[in-house]
């Protein structure tokens, strides 16, 4: 039989290791949260800016679409089953790995897609359409300019909203092939990071 004080002291230390884990991931989490915010507050802001209208509406619907596709690949994770991707694994596909590691991090990347990515352009659209209002009403009555303003607010609104309920149904149903898009995306870009580091190493060096 087990120790009574030694089965507490492992289950203390498994605790302590947990918690420990979950500062790091907050402290990621709200780290990324500032950088990807700060990064799309600013090229949005650049942009609507300095387009024409039809431009800035284009802008507006790319920040919806990158939130709902974010929301896709986050439901998606929680919902796959990782034996498709050990026979894929079997057959040395490359990207398999990147699948399962996908699933085996759920909780953490559904996390970063649907909270962070998806909070972020939320809040982003929402500047984006008042940016776009502000420019589109300036020749507008002030009784016009008030129900542009609350089109566009409700417009954003509803889009995102739909988009997502539509996208967790499209996620649920299709979740192997969706992870497995994300997961060869992710092994190109880390194939290309690599390539990139070869190269300017191999610079540097002469």
């Amino acid at each position: 039989m087990k120790d009574p004080e030694k089965a507490a002291s492992s289950r203390k230390q498994r605790r302590s290791s947990r918690s420990r884990v979950d500062v790091r991931w907050v402290t990621t989490v709200f780290v990324a949260t500032i950088l990807i915010s700060g990064c799309f507050s600013f090229f949005s802001d650049l942009l609507l800016n300095r387009v024409q209208l039809a431009a800035a509406f284009a802008v507006l619907f790319l920040i919806v679409l990158i939130g709902i596709l974010f929301d896709i690949v986050g439901v998606a994770v929680t919902t796959a089953d990782e034996k498709p991707f050990h026979s894929m694994a079997a057959r040395n596909l490359p990207e398999a790995r990147e699948a399962i590691r996908l699933i085996r991090n759920a909780n953490r990347v559904s996390s970063f897609c649907n909270d962070v990515v998806g909070d972020i352009c939320g809040v982003v659209s929402g500047s984006a359409s008042a940016i776009i209002a502000a420019q589109a009403v300036v020749n507008f009555t002030p009784t016009a300019a008030t129900f542009f303003r609350l089109f566009m607010s409700a417009l954003v609104s509803a889009v995102t909203v739909g988009g997502k309920a539509v996208g967790k149904t499209f996620a649920i149903n299709a979740s192997t092939p969706i992870v497995h898009f994300a997961a060869r995306l992710i092994y190109r870009f880390r194939y290309f990071s690599k390539w990139l580091r070869a190269l300017f190493r191999g610079k540097a060096a002469r």
